[in-house]
C-alpha cells in the first residue's frame, strides 16, 4: 500500500515544500496538489519537483472543464518532464458550483467529456496527429475558420502513457475509472460500504479494462492520528464532511449528499443539508454521525490505526492519503514512519 498526503499549506508553501522533502525520507510515496479556486496546482507541482526525488506528485484534481484536452495533455507531459517521470495526472469533474461560477462554462456530461479527455490525452502524448472525432471534442475544429491542422506534440514525452486517476462516486463515473484510467479516487471512503455502493460499478469497469493499464490502484484519504485518548481528534473531519454533505451544490443536486445516503445515511444527510443550507453550520457538524466520522479516519491506538488499514486493504485501496495530525513537524514526520511501517 502507498502511502500518500494531500498538500496543505496553512503554514506557507515554501515552508510546507522544504517539509516534504522530510516526509519523502520518512517513507511517504506521493502527494497530491488541489486546483479548487486557489492558486493553480501546476506551478506548485513543478516547484514541487524541483525540490524532490523520489516522491510521486499529482494533480489532485485538474478540472475537466478548465482546460482544452490537448492543454491538459500538454501539462501533463511538461510536468512529467520536469520531475523526470513522477507526475500523476488526476482529473474530475468537480462541480456546477465552480466549473459554472468560477469557470463560466457549462456544467454538462461530466462521464462523456472525462472518456474524451482521457482518450484525447493518450493520443497526444503517443504524438499522434490529433485527429478526434467526439460527442464533446472533434479535432481539428469544425466550420470555425477551416484553417485548423491535425497536429502531434512537438516534444518527446518522458513517458507515452501518464498514469490517470479519475476522481468519481457516481456510479457511471466509477465505471469509466475502473475501465480507463490507472486509477480511481473516491471521496470520504468507506471501506465496510465500499463493496455495497461502488462493488458493481468497479465491477462494470474492470469487465471492459484492457489489461495493458494493469489492476487499479484505488486511492483513498483519511486523517491519521496513533496513540491514546485521541478519539477527539476525530472531530476535526466534521466541518468537512458538513460542507460537502450539506454546503456542496444545492437541494436535489449535491453529488456528496447523494453518496452520504447511499453510505445508509438518508434521514441524517437531509438532516444536515438543512441544516447548513439554513445557515446553522454548528448544527450541521454536530448531525454527522458519530460511525462516518470514526470509519473514515485512522485514528486511536496503534492496534486500531492496524485493524482500519487491514479494512482498507481488503475493501481494495492500494493508496492512502493521510492527513498526519500532530502539533508538530517531527511529531508528523513520526507518523509518517509509523504508518509507512504499519501500511507494510
Amino acid at each position: 500500500m502507498r502511502i500518500g498526503m494531500h498538500l496543505s499549506y496553512a503554514g506557507g508553501f515554501a515552508e510546507t515544500v522544504v517539509e516534504l522533502a522530510d516526509y519523502e525520507r520518512a517513507g511517504l510515496d506521493i502527494v497530491f496538489v488541489p486546483e479548487a479556486y486557489s492558486f493553480d496546482a501546476v506551478s506548485q507541482l513543478g516547484f514541487i519537483a524541483a525540490k524532490t526525488e523520489r516522491l510521486q506528485i499529482a494533480s489532485g484534481i485538474f478540472q475537466l472543464y478548465s482546460r482544452t484536452p490537448a492543454l491538459t495533455a500538454m501539462t501533463a507531459a511538461g510536468l512529467d518532464f520536469v520531475s523526470g517521470g513522477r507526475f500523476t495526472l488526476g482529473l474530475g469533474a468537480s462541480g456546477p458550483q465552480v466549473i459554472e461560477g468560477w469557470h463560466g462554462v457549462p456544467y454538462d456530461a461530466p462521464v462523456g467529456r472525462a472518456r474524451e479527455v482521457i482518450e484525447i490525452c493518450r493520443m497526444v502524448w503517443r504524438r499522434e496527429r490529433l485527429v478526434y472525432r467526439g460527442r464533446y471534442y472533434q479535432l481539428p475544429l469544425e466550420g470555425g475558420t477551416g484553417l485548423g491542422k491535425p497536429l502531434k506534440l512537438i516534444n518527446h514525452p518522458v513517458r507515452e502513457r501518464i498514469p490517470i486517476a479519475l476522481a468519481a462516486i457516481g456510479p457511471k463515473n466509477v465505471a469509466l475509472a475502473a475501465e480507463l484510467a490507472e486509477a480511481w479516487q473516491p471521496i470520504f471512503y468507506l471501506p465496510e460500504k465500499s463493496a455495497e455502493v461502488w462493488g458493481e460499478a468497479v465491477a462494470e469497469g474492470q469487465a471492459r479494462r484492457d489489461p495493458v493499464l494493469g489492476p487499479l490502484d484505488v486511492i483513498a484519504a483519511a486523517p491519521l492520528a496513533i496513540g491514546e485518548d485521541l478519539a477527539h481528534l476525530r472531530d476535526r473531519s466534521r466541518p468537512e464532511l458538513a460542507l460537502y454533505i450539506g454546503g456542496m451544490g444545492a437541494r436535489g443536486r449535491n453529488f456528496y449528499n447523494d453518496l452520504a445516503r447511499r453510505f445508509g445515511y438518508e434521514a441524517e444527510a437531509k438532516a444536515i443539508q438543512d441544516a447548513y443550507l439554513e445557515g446553522r453550520k454548528d448544527e450541521a457538524e454536530a448531525l454527522v454521525p458519530a460511525e462516518l466520522v470514526e470509519k473514515i479516519s485512522l485514528i486511536g491506538p496503534e492496534s486500531y490505526v492496524r485493524e482500519r488499514l487491514a479494512a482498507y486493504r481488503d475493501a481494495g485501496v492500494t493508496t492512502l492519503n493521510v492527513t498526519p495530525l500532530a502539533p508538530t513537524h517531527q511529531a508528523r514526520i513520526a507518523l509518517i514512519e509509523r504508518v509507512r511501517a504499519l501500511a507494510d
